[in-house]
């Protein structure tokens, strides 16, 4: 029998109207993190830390790890949960992949982690503009480790492999949430095609990873579901964070986690199979991930 920790009534009450104490986040510090401050600012670089909003911002880069957005910021799917624009995107720069390379030798990033829009009106997905950019990326900065954080090809199983070969260290394809949710929140997207993208991606030789958000509505028996599926499939990295709404348009929070729950579920999902488990309420996607490249 699992047995599930005791919250304080406290932290379940009155969740929509005030976030809790936990999630407060204290500025950004140090001397690297004013370093990369200064040179993303002095040459207008781009990255997702800023235009996310990310609350680790400074923890990220004064580790030396940032994100870069790639193929574009508009979206072809219309996520509930996601503040990115949807249309059709415009054409992709194919001088991209120099373009952020360069941007990573000079930042001096010691993890990158890459990822992109869903561009699912190009025949391959984006795959050679992915493929290019880690390819650029590890010719100008040898030493940088990558971590891509890619999307739902569809089932385009030509465009994955195009996608993870470039010599990447980790390849991250988020499920987001819980099987019952996906028509609510990923409308476009189907959960069975997200856990097979992650077991052909281990089956290639990858190191693989997914991020899922919580406080969507879930039980805690749907996620215990999701690990079992993810260990089934070959998933060696699982993220668990707190959603938060980023606007009145989007799907509303239905329950502030508190961090004694996240962190049974971090152990809970490392005793089934999952190698290693990032749990917190502020946790996303690359936090901590230069640490993911040797798990």
């Amino acid at each position: 029998m699992i047995e599930l920790p005791v919250i304080p009534e406290e932290a379940t009450t009155k969740r929509k109207r005030n976030k809790p104490d936990w999630l407060r986040v204290k500025l950004p510090v140090g001397k690297e993190y004013a370093r990369v401050r200064k040179l993303v600012d002095k040459h207008k670089l781009h990255t997702i830390c800023e235009s996310g909003n990310c609350p680790n911002m400074g923890e990220c880069w004064g580790r030396g790890t940032a994100t870069f957005m790639i193929l574009g910021n508009v979206c072809t799917r219309s996520c509930s949960f996601c503040a990115v624009a949807t249309g059709r995107p415009p054409e992709y720069d194919e001088d991209e992949p120099r373009r952020v390379a360069e941007a990573i030798k000079l930042m001096e990033v010691k993890h990158a982690v890459l990822t992109s829009v869903n561009r699912d009106e190009l025949k391959d997905r984006g795959a050679e503009i992915w493929y290019q950019t880690v390819v650029e990326t590890k010719r100008l900065s040898p030493e940088t480790t990558i971590e891509t954080l890619i999307p739902d090809v569809k089932g385009n199983w030509d465009a994955l492999y195009r996608m993870i070969e470039g010599g990447q260290e980790v390849v991250s394809h988020n499920m987001e949430t819980v099987e019952r949710l996906y028509r609510r929140v990923r409308p476009q997207a189907k959960y069975a095609r997200s856990l097979e993208q992650t077991r052909l991606t281990k089956e290639a030789g990858m190191r693989t990873k997914t991020g899922i958000m919580l406080g969507l509505g879930e039980t805690d028996d749907e996620v215990f579901k999701a690990m079992d599926d993810l260990a089934a499939n070959g998933c060696d990295i699982l993220t668990l964070g707190q959603y938060l709404q980023p606007t009145k348009m989007h799907i509303e929070v239905a329950e502030f986690v508190h961090p004694d729950k996240f962190a049974f579920f971090k152990e809970e999902g490392e005793r089934r199979g999952i190698k290693y488990v990032e749990s917190g309420p502020l946790v996303r996607s690359s936090y901590h991930a230069e640490k993911h490249v040797h798990v």
